[in-house]
């Protein structure tokens, strides 16, 4: 269903605005909603010597975007068991200097310089697979890893040789087959793939526009040589709201939207997950990335609470502060549409062993009410301060559940019973829980 014609209007004042006002030759946008593409839209030139117009299907280099595709290729062979995220790199990349964690990489922690070895953005040449490992050992461990957020083309490219050497297949190769295929992102290439739009360079104080080099990635090409089109970002939107299992468990994809790392110290407006930048706008949390290379800018973001999200692409690499288009974009769609609702359906009753757990219990003088919803125990805290939502449990032996999911994530929930077998307290992350409100002791 296209986007209400409110929406339609606004999304493409916004674009109109920004390429006229940035002096962009070129903007190209979508948006999706549900899984659906709801609204695309390109103004401007593709190319500005043959006055090509460009088109929803022009492709952009999307550059730093590159790196989320990436990370849940990571995921993908962290939850087939081949790594752990605390695993060192050099357990899968012998001889790789420095020795930072997986989980580090993938959240900007690792303390690593930011770009490879050398002076590689002015001599555009960067390093072979061979030369990154080898000459690992002259980048700079410029900050304790963990300490602060810092981020690093070098981290990506690292974990581009993990993927490489974890699955037997080249990373572009196997996260081609493995995550940009099977969701159907036909127009996301490792190469550019007419048509595609021609990257430049607008003069600040004139209109002159300049055509930038296109760089071979080489090594680098895990965190930023991807090309693509809105509308295809926009089915990278939608699976980052409401992820394919096919490609990446739905669980893995709510661990990588959680927050690792904080950008902005002040504002807490810009953090990281493992590979997806956290926008903070109010209330809502956008979860997406930017991208930014020679000659071309890039943005996707979705907000997985309304299924929304947008992408934004143009062929100039510095006119536009990225970010602040597609979460305006991103911002609208999302207000276009209601909080996303799952129906309702009858469910299996409780088993056996949870009579007399459900209902209202008490723990620190607050209420804790327990329920079984969608085949699983839950809890939740009515009154809490904050809103702490569900912790979710699995049984791991009789009479002993551990959260899997949601609040106290890991602890452990004990039941005690009489004679007869009724529960009569019980024990959240060893918190003594009654029937009737007690005092400590």
């Amino acid at each position: 269903m296209p986007a209400p014609e409110g929406l339609a209007a606004e999304l493409s004042r916004i674009v109109r605005e920004a390429q006229a006002d940035k002096r962009l030759p070129s903007v190209s946008a979508a948006a999706v909603h549900d899984r659906e593409i709801v609204w695309s839209e390109a103004v401007g030139l593709a190319e500005i010597e043959s006055a090509e117009e460009a088109t929803p299907d022009h492709q952009y280099r999307i550059a730093s975007v590159t790196k989320t595709v990436t990370a849940v290729g990571v995921m993908r062979l962290r939850d087939e068991g081949r790594l752990t995220l605390d695993d060192p790199v050099d357990r899968h990349v012998p001889g790789a200097a420095h020795g930072p964690t997986i989980r580090s990489l993938l959240s900007h922690l690792s303390g690593l310089q930011r770009e490879v070895p050398g002076d590689v953005w002015e001599t555009l040449e960067m390093p072979t697979r061979e030369e990154l490992v080898a000459r690992l050992a002259e980048a700079e461990q410029l900050l304790r890893p963990g300490a602060y957020w810092h981020y690093s083309n070098l981290a990506f490219a690292l974990l581009g040789e993990v993927v490489t050497r974890t699955s037997g297949q080249p990373a572009e190769e196997y996260l081609q087959e493995h995550v940009l295929q099977p969701l159907g992102m036909t127009r996301t290439t490792w190469a550019a793939e007419a048509p595609a739009a021609v990257g430049y360079l607008v003069h600040p104080f004139s209109d002159v526009a300049r055509r930038e080099a296109v760089v071979d990635g080489r090594a680098v090409a895990p965190a930023a040589d991807l090309w693509s089109t809105p509308s295809d970002l926009c089915r990278w939107a939608a699976f980052i709201a409401q992820p394919d299992p096919a490609v990446l468990a739905p669980e893995t994809v709510e661990e990588m939207r959680t927050f690792q790392s904080m950008v902005d110290l002040t504002k807490w407006r810009l953090g990281y997950g493992l590979g997806f930048a956290l926008y903070r706008v109010e209330d809502d949390v956008f979860v997406g990335h930017d991208g930014a290379h020679a000659g071309y800018l890039a943005h996707v973001s979705a907000l997985p609470a309304k299924r929304t999200g947008a992408a934004v692409l143009t062929n100039e690499g510095a006119g536009v502060v990225i970010s602040e288009l597609g979460i305006r974009l991103s911002r609208a769609v999302a207000e276009a549409y209601p909080r996303a609702v799952d129906e309702w359906r009858p469910g299996e009753a409780a088993p056996p062993e949870l009579a007399g757990v459900l209902g209202q219990w008490w723990t620190e003088g607050h209420p804790m009410v327990f329920s079984f919803r969608n085949g699983q125990l839950e809890s939740v805290f009515p009154e809490a301060r904050l809103d702490l939502g569900r912790s979710v449990y699995e049984q791991e032996r009789e009479d002993v559940y551990r959260v899997a999911r949601g609040y106290e994530r890991g602890e452990l929930l004990r039941i005690v019973r009489d004679a007869d077998g009724d529960p009569t307290k019980l024990y959240f992350a060893t918190y003594p829980v009654t029937r009737e409100p007690e005092t400590f002791g």
